[in-house]
């Protein structure tokens, strides 16, 4: 059974952490290969990659707490994780992955100043819960070998697809890997009535997929 260790103020791994750690061990290219963690919290998808046999895995995260639970997680696992504390893919400039993996923020927020510290660094990404996601799949090719892939997760209230298109654009094949239907989660279902207002969601809706989608290198 995977373990973490979790500093103080370090995300708490989640659904959605789990199911992108599934998905990212079912890639054909992570066995034998090298496989990047974003946004890594505790460290739980570089260390479930690293036990499924990846051959080197990264693990990146602007919380150097994040980095140092990563780095004990992974070492009380018997695995081999390097940590970097940076922001997003621009912590490894030159680098190129088989299996990218990233779990970023995706809540919508209020504004689009991403917060710095405390927990809403956690799950807070601008008006439209968008500003990582769309980082990350614009700086992806740069970092992918040919044929590796981009793995990331996010909500329907972000815009499905928005990440398909987008994706496209930045020259990656994009599939949805897997989707999750279930009711808005608490953070999601406080702030509802202000996303209904913008749009976001259909008047009356308290559901939403979570949504693990995948853009391979062409």
């Amino acid at each position: 059974m995977l373990r973490i260790v979790r500093l103080p103020g370090v995300f708490r791994p989640r659904s959605d952490t789990r199911l992108l750690a599934a998905v990212a061990r079912r890639q054909a290219s992570l066995r034998g290969g090298a496989v990047l963690d974003v946004c890594t919290g505790s460290g739980f998808v570089a260390i479930s990659a690293a036990l499924a046999g990846a051959r080197s895995v990264t693990a990146v995260d602007r919380s150097r707490r994040a980095v140092l639970s990563a780095r004990l997680g992974a070492r009380l696992n018997g695995v081999r994780v390097e940590g970097i504390v940076g922001d997003l893919l621009d912590a490894v400039p030159g680098r190129r992955f088989d299996v990218i993996a990233a779990n970023p923020p995706y809540l919508p927020a209020g504004d689009d100043e991403l917060p710095v510290r405390g927990p809403a660094r956690h799950t807070e990404a601008g008006r439209d819960g968008r500003m990582l996601l769309d980082r990350l799949i614009a700086a992806a090719p740069a970092h992918l070998v040919p044929g590796g892939v981009l793995l990331v997760t996010h909500s329907s209230v972000n815009g499905e697809g928005e990440t398909l298109e987008r994706m496209r654009d930045a020259g990656l094949e994009p599939a949805v890997e897997v989707r999750r239907h279930g009711p808005l989660g608490p953070l999601l279902a406080a702030r509802a009535p202000e996303l209904e207002r913008r749009g976001l969601l259909a008047p009356g809706e308290r559901e939403e997929d979570v949504l693990v989608i995948a853009g391979a290198a062409r």
